[in-house]
């Protein structure tokens, strides 16, 4: 076994692989950039060295530095973890030339299935199932038809130098492939100059499931089970799980020996996943091999109890499987969440910027402990007051729990999100929230146009509903009655003059324009000791108990019996009266106020916001690296203006209205925030 291991990766995954060696008693070696140089993956391990600026293509990405880090520290082997050079075929040979262990397949494994034809030819010869399909440009309409009849209904008819959904058309019958050939070749005739077509299987409701997969240096592979990670946005995965809620045992075991035969047929050594497209028929055809650990590895590791990681190792120590596929256990429903830094009401945009709070919500298992499990787990790479560069993807952390079914698994997960605290960046999780209280995601009921279909015009407030909003104007009344105990509780007050606390209240809801209306709301029978407080409102009683005290970003307790965990934040944007509280996904923003403020408070004037419509505005935080107009330049609507890069997207600015370019207010090469102008017009 080794006795030193260097990771060449950043972020929770560096910190995930640090946990098992540390299990294994294997020292560890990181490696960082210049944005990285006080990042956790640094302090949790046992050395550091650095490798250049913090673009990823000037640190991370560079094998020579990397090479030489290990030679320094005396490493043994490296481990790639996912991105950057894991799937590196030349650096996993560079590696191995240098005798150094890699963790993870051979080169030429990576080379194998790392171009999507040859992959698509092996794992024909391994009879594995591969997407039906006319490969060669088709010469006529009848010759269409007559491949679609072959092929089988539906079938799509793509141009091959399609895009855009240009030279697309998907045919359910004969008459349908014959006029979808012919329209499908002009319109690829004109958009591209190209009026090439072919024919392959069109897979209704599609999903995404993967098969994880684990092999040796000693022959053996086995399968590990599938993972469920179809609700996807812009093809990247948000919700994982394992099992699927949708195959049966007998496609399960279909899928496992065809993904097996293919890791055999590249002699496969390590974990690696086989990625499969399932119609609704429970057709499946595959997709690709990603040759590396994956970022949902946890879900399998809950089910398995196994740690990948930690397999991983000793597969490269030469050690053989410990586990045949007979002892390959699925016990209970595991789930993960992406909680990244992006705001989902700004149509996903990256939020870069310092973590003012960071507390995830309280771990009761960890990644590298097959032990403790049926609970919730954190990985991330992430602490308070860290920082969320702009150089690199925008993941936070991965929240993940394991349940005794499904329900169960869905329960802990909302629980979960009510109870994740991120302050200072904006994050995903409301609509992660919403996601898991769609009824189509409760029942199992999705494919991969999940996200496409119910959230295609943008994520809005008003898309997550909560099942009691008086509760949120309850908790707001509550916590105010809370923060007034305090005031009526400090000492020198006049006798005969202390500040009375009443109990009868009006909550005020805030909104964009001013107030949104407001509900009156008694808070009785409060005790200090035990927190217990009985609140009314619209005719409902909601009997609150908890040890909420002034400054707890996260409020837990009971509602008439039942447990409850919420956020709250007093003094919200520029009202310092203001009181936040987030639950199930769901934001209410309110003052409490007396009777008398509340009448005073309808008769101010609303200040409307400033007109900014003549300045360009910088939509996220990020680099600003292009400035495309000069002063005094004249811009049509729709002209492109800027351009603004963070967290691997690019962000085209252009103009919403015709006009002239009077002043550029930033330069090229500045970071930006959100909001701060750019351009202004005359």
């Amino acid at each position: 076994m080794f006795d030193k291991i260097l990771i060449a990766n950043r972020g929770e995954i560096a910190c995930r692989v640090i946990k098992t060696a540390r299990k294994m008693g294997i020292k560890t070696v990181a490696v960082y950039s210049d944005a990285d140089r006080d990042a956790r993956h640094v302090t949790l391990a046992d050395e550091a060295v650095h490798i250049g600026a913090a673009p990823s293509r000037e640190s991370y990405l560079q094998a020579d530095r990397i090479i030489a880090a290990c030679k320094q520290t005396g490493a043994q082997a490296v481990h790639p973890g996912y991105g950057f050079l894991s799937e590196n075929e030349a650096f996993a040979r560079r590696v191995e030339e240098e005798g150094i262990a890699f963790i993870g397949p051979k080169h030429y494994s990576i080379a194998a299935m790392g171009d999507k034809i040859a992959s698509k030819r092996l794992a024909n010869d391994a009879r594995v199932n591969t997407i039906p399909g006319w490969n060669e440009a088709i010469e006529s309409a009848e010759r269409a038809v007559a491949i679609a009849k072959d092929v089988g209904y539906p079938v799509m008819i793509k141009a091959s130098a399609g895009g855009g959904g240009k030279g697309l058309r998907v045919a359910f019958n004969d008459k349908e492939a014959f006029e979808g050939f012919t329209s499908c070749r002009n319109e690829a005739r004109n958009s591209f100059g190209d009026d090439r077509v072919f024919i392959e299987k069109f897979v209704e409701e599609p999903r995404h499931i993967e098969i994880q997969v684990l092999g040796d240096n000693h022959g053996n592979v086995i399968y590990l089970n599938e993972r469920e990670c179809s609700i996807q946005r812009r093809h990247q995965k948000v919700i994982e799980e394992a099992p699927s809620p949708f195959i049966s045992d007998a496609t399960r075991k279909a899928m496992g020996e065809q993904a097996v035969a293919l890791a055999k047929a590249v002699k496969y050594q390590s974990a690696g996943t086989v990625e499969f497209v399932v119609g609704k028929d429970q057709s499946f055809y595959f997709l690709e091999m990603n040759t590396r650990l994956q970022v949902e590895h946890p879900v399998t590791e809950c089910i398995t109890g196994l740690d990948l990681v930690e397999l991983m190792i000793r597969v490269a120590a030469g050690e053989k499987l410990p586990l045949t596929q007979a002892q390959v256990q699925r016990k209970g429903w595991a789930m993960e969440c992406r909680i990244n830094a992006e705001d989902p009401f700004r149509n996903f945009l990256p939020s870069t910027g310092r973590l003012v709070r960071f507390a995830p919500p309280t771990e009761t298992m960890w990644a590298s402990d097959t032990q403790h499990l049926q609970g919730v787990r954190v990985d991330t790479g992430v602490q308070d007051g860290g920082e969320i560069p702009m150089y690199y993807d925008s993941m936070i952390a991965k929240l993940i729990v394991h349940g005794t079914d499904r329900m169960d698994a869905i329960a802990k997960m909302r629980e979960a999100l009510n109870g994740f605290v991120i302050r200072g960046v904006s994050s995903n999780i409301p609509f992660q929230a919403a996601l898991l209280a769609h009824p189509k995601f409760q029942s199992g009921d999705f494919n991969t146009g999940f996200i496409t279909e119910h959230y295609g015009k943008g994520f809005h407030a008003q898309d997550v509903p909560h099942d009691d909003p008086d509760f949120l104007v309850a908790l707001a009344a509550y916590v105010y009655r809370r923060a007034l105990q305090r005031a009526a509780g400090i000492s020198g007050q006049m006798p005969g003059h202390e500040f009375a606390v009443g109990e009868d209240f009006v909550v005020v809801l805030l909104g964009e324009g001013g107030h949104h209306g407001s509900q009156p709301a008694s808070v009785r029978d409060f005790e200090v000791r035990s927190g217990s407080s009985a609140v009314e409102i619209g005719g409902k009683r909601y009997e609150i108990c908890s040890k909420w005290h002034m400054g707890g970003a996260r409020i837990r307790g009971t509602v008439n019996g039942k447990a409850f965990a919420a956020q709250v934040e007093r003094g919200v944007g520029k009202n310092p009266l203001a009181i936040r509280i987030s639950h199930n996904g769901t934001r209410l923003d309110a003052m409490v106020l007396t009777a008398r403020a509340a009448q005073l408070h309808a008769l101010m004037p609303y200040k409307a916001p400033p007109d900014m419509s003549r300045y360009v505005l910088s939509p996220m935080p990020g680099l600003l690296v292009e400035v495309a107009v000069q002063p005094g330049q004249k811009v049509q609507a729709g002209e492109r203006v800027a351009v603004i890069e963070a967290m691997k997207m690019e962000n085209v600015l252009f103009a919403a209205a015709d006009g002239v370019v009077g002043k550029v207010l930033a330069n090229k090469g500045e970071s930006l925030v959100v909001d701060q102008p750019i351009i202004e017009f005359a």
